[in-house]
């Protein structure tokens, strides 16, 4: 199942806020309905998003109304501009939404008109949508090998098929595991303060028969000490240049513990995830989400009123602390910087 695809003209995507009580899929048939969709979590995770702005930019080409190439192009730089706004961490996003600009201008400059532009935008969007799931399944088959036999994996957030248009990047690679046999286990965090790890990673390992079990976030550090964690696996939002990712708000906290008590820490992510413009994680954007994620849970506060409230949506992880970051060009592993280097040019 697809989080995401065309459908006779809309773009239709899995509302993932409904989960896992129902599930509903939206029909949007304006790129503002995206960047609605984008903002408000209906769609996430970063390669996700970046295939929902390419569609959003399909949407914005079919809708426009320009008479001319320049004024669609004009048109189109407006939508990225909307998309682009929707969340500042996710470099998928401005990746996928600047392939598309690239194309409607190399379309241009082949001499197309508006309706054959259109076209090849939607083309091209189409395209980014199967790339991702072969992608994703390219990450999980060279993350399998550090997956051990009977691994007991802990992961945060969620890195699957939802965050994604198919497949996953690190569910993926517990996927694959899952697949050859390695009878894994998988321990979820619950991901606060949107929960992503106990309404979607659970959801989705347990359509997909993959062992697992749901814990507090602060349960983490005791298993670790304790010796009932093997790996950890997470995906990511970014990729510095020098290794630095930057990913759900605790992955940090998870990665010093892990070095801690001699746990490897792995990253899987694609390389559209690397951002070699960023030298460090000190350069990326975080955002700030709404507060009353974290005041609310199901619509009841509680705190009390007037108390302060901080709300990160990521973090940044230094590199020291990876044992390496898994990609669908193969696993990179320390020195980052030459490694990054090259899948980028590779």
């Amino acid at each position: 199942m697809r989080t995401i695809e065309w459908d006779r003209g809309q773009v239709r995507l899995l509302d993932q806020r409904r989960l896992p009580v129902e599930c509903v899929f939206l029909a949007l048939d304006d790129y503002r309905e995206v960047a609605g969709a984008i903002e408000g979590m209906a769609i996430r995770g970063a390669p996700a998003i970046g295939v929902a702005a390419a569609f959003g930019i399909a949407l914005a080409a079919r809708g426009s109304e320009a008479a001319s190439p320049a004024e669609l192009l004009a048109d189109l730089e407006r939508a990225a501009q909307v998309l682009q706004a929707t969340r500042p961490t996710a470099v998928n996003l401005f990746w996928a939404i600047q392939r598309m600009l690239q194309c409607a201008q190399s379309a241009m400059a082949r001499g197309a008109d508006v309706g054959s532009i259109a076209g090849a935008l939607l083309s091209e969007a189409q395209g980014l949508a199967d790339e991702d799931v072969a992608i994703n399944r390219q990450i999980g088959c060279y993350g399998v090998g550090v997956v051990p036999q009977g691994a007991r994996i802990l992961t945060h957030c969620n890195a699957g098929a939802l965050a994604t248009v198919d497949y996953g990047t690190a569910l993926g690679v517990v996927r694959a595991a899952h697949e050859q046999g390695k009878q894994v286990h998988v321990f979820v965090d619950e991901t606060r303060p949107r929960l992503q790890g106990a309404r979607l990673t659970a959801w989705e390992l347990r359509k997909e028969g993959i062992p697992m079990t749901l814990i507090a976030d602060n349960t983490a550090g005791h298993l670790m000490r304790t010796g009932r964690i093997d790996l950890v696996l997470v995906g990511a939002d970014r990729v510095a240049a020098n290794g630095d990712v930057a990913n759900k708000i605790g992955t940090y906290t998870l990665a010093v513990v892990a070095q801690e008590n001699g746990i490897p820490f792995y990253v899987a992510a694609p390389t559209s995830s690397i951002d070699l413009s960023v030298s460090t994680g000190e350069a990326i954007c975080i955002e700030e989400r709404d507060l009353r994620e974290v005041t609310h849970i199901a619509g009841v506060r509680i705190p009390p009123q007037g108390v302060e409230v901080y709300n990160p949506a990521f973090d940044v992880t230094p590199h020291r602390y990876l044992t390496a970051i898994i990609t669908e060009k193969g696993i990179v592993c320390p020195p980052f910087a030459a490694g990054l280097q090259r899948v980028i040019s590779g």
